[in-house]
């Protein structure tokens, strides 16, 4: 354990964000598969699910908990599964 008084609230600090941050990362993940689920069931909700995923992935990157970079392509990734889930369903 540190000594010093300012390294021990840091490490306080630190605790604190990444119980933040990890809850953060667990609700992206779960409104993501949300969302790919109802697609894959072409469920009526799915549109509200996707955008849901989609805005919460933004926040994440805006609060600096994922790298912009990373939004970028967990967006891409999650709208090409539903234009190829959508192709196939009309096709």
């Amino acid at each position: 354990m540190a000594n010093i008084k300012s390294q021990i609230k840091r490490i306080k600090q630190n605790e604190v964000r990444r119980e933040r941050n990890k809850a953060v990362r667990s609700e992206l993940r779960t409104r993501t598969k949300g969302a790919l689920a109802a697609v894959e069931a072409a469920a009526d909700d799915a549109e509200t699910k996707v955008q849901a995923a989609v805005r919460r992935i933004d926040k994440a990157a805006a609060k600096g908990v994922i790298h912009p970079n990373q939004a970028a392509r967990r967006k891409s990734r999650l709208m090409r599964h539903v234009n190829d889930a959508t192709a196939s369903a009309e096709g």
